[in-house]
């Protein structure tokens, strides 16, 4: 059995990049990425079904409270990233993990909430209108979940999102069995074609187009932490379409340090309930970071949970600038901050520990997921 020295080498993965250079080029690092694999799968009762759906979640434990939490055993980070698997005909599975460490190259790693969401002074958030836009990368990738939230193509057949709109650490929400990703596209002209297209008035004549979700992973993480805060750490889950979107998708990637960050900022777009039919951008600096969590300020109301949070760097190895998401918007932190008031929007980072899991939950092959 791994022991302590292990668990640190996991948790510290992220620090063994390749440095930065004096190189005005914003680049994406290097990291050594351990490999997740599941040991045994056990057959769970059919879920219920009975949790409402919450577009975000509120939690009082600020920067400071989750710098102070200890880290985790070996034995509690497997557990946490074992997972659940939900399939469209109701049945549900949970999975145990392994975690190794290639010998070879390339190894590795309470308070109030507010009524009115999310608005820092002046609203800063853009509208995202016209087809020549919605449709195109990187906007065409943001799509919406049937439960409400937000979600981003990751693959020809994968949604990132939120595991919150899924689940709300107790149940699975109601609709998550008949769970839908809708695609914007272009209205039919003829009223009689296109019946899976709904009748929602949108800008330049835009409609959504549904795709049902085959299965969906949540990790063990969120399902046994939501009674407390370790719960936000692992608010991610990723969904598996019956078919292919035909769309460009954005990669995920490791999710490099702040002061990394190009202008130490970042980026993401969802659909925000205060504008019902937008897809709605916004960018923002990051204000403070723990190893699993970003607190930054972007504007964003209800709706945008599940967004994927990206930033464009320069990948050397293949020499052109790249967007990756780095993190998955989740929610708001009211934070007692020596007795002022502060709050925060929280994204949920892909550690090399996450993007490994997340990657064999895509490729199915962890091979595929040496590099983050």
């Amino acid at each position: 059995m791994a022991g302590l020295s292990t668990l640190i080498f996991l948790l510290c993965a992220a620090k063994d990049v390749m440095p930065f250079t004096s190189h005005w080029k914003p680049t994406w690092p290097s990291y050594r990425v351990p490999v997740i694999l599941p040991q045994s799968t056990l057959n769970l009762d059919k879920p219920q079904f009975d949790a409402e759906a919450r577009l975000e979640v509120v939690s009082p434990c600020g920067p400071a409270c989750h710098k102070s939490v200890p880290l985790p055993t070996y034995e509690e980070v497997k557990n946490y990233l074992s997972y659940e698997t939900l399939y469209a005909n109701g049945s549900l599975t949970e999975t145990e993990v392994g975690i190794y460490i290639l010998s070879n190259s390339g190894d590795g790693s309470r308070g109030k909430s507010r009524t009115k969401r999310q608005i820092y002074g002046y609203d800063s958030r853009f509208s995202i209108f016209g087809k020549d836009f919605l449709l195109n990368y990187p906007f065409s990738t943001s799509v919406k979940l049937s439960t409400g939230c937000t979600g981003t193509l990751v693959a020809e057949k994968h949604v990132l999102t939120a595991a919150h709109c899924i689940h709300d650490g107790k149940s699975y929400v109601k609709g998550a069995q008949k769970l839908r990703v809708g695609f914007l596209r272009p209205k039919v002209k003829d009223g009689s074609k296109g019946a899976n297209i709904t009748n929602s008035a949108m800008p330049e004549k835009m409609k959504f187009q549904w795709i049902r979700v085959k299965r969906t992973h949540v990790p063990k993480g969120w399902i046994k932490g939501n009674a407390n805060d370790i719960g936000m750490d692992y608010d991610y889950a990723l969904l598996e379409l019956k078919k292919p979107h035909k769309r460009k998708f954005m990669k995920i990637g490791v999710s490099p340090p702040a002061r990394h960050l190009p202008g130490g900022r970042i980026h993401f777009s969802g659909y925000d309930n205060d504008r019902p039919g937008n897809l709605v951008y916004r960018f923002c600096d990051v204000k403070d970071e723990t190893y699993d969590l970003l607190y930054q300020q972007c504007d964003a109301q209800p709706g945008a949970s599940g967004s994927g949070v990206y930033v464009r760097m320069w990948k050397r190895q293949n020499h052109k600038w790249e967007r990756k998401i780095i993190g998955i918007f989740s929610g708001h932190q009211w934070v007692d901050m020596n007795g002022t008031p502060q709050d925060f929007n929280v994204a949920v980072r892909i550690t090399p520990l996450k993007y490994a899991q997340i990657c064999y939950w895509i490729k199915g092959n962890y091979l595929d997921c040496r590099e983050g």
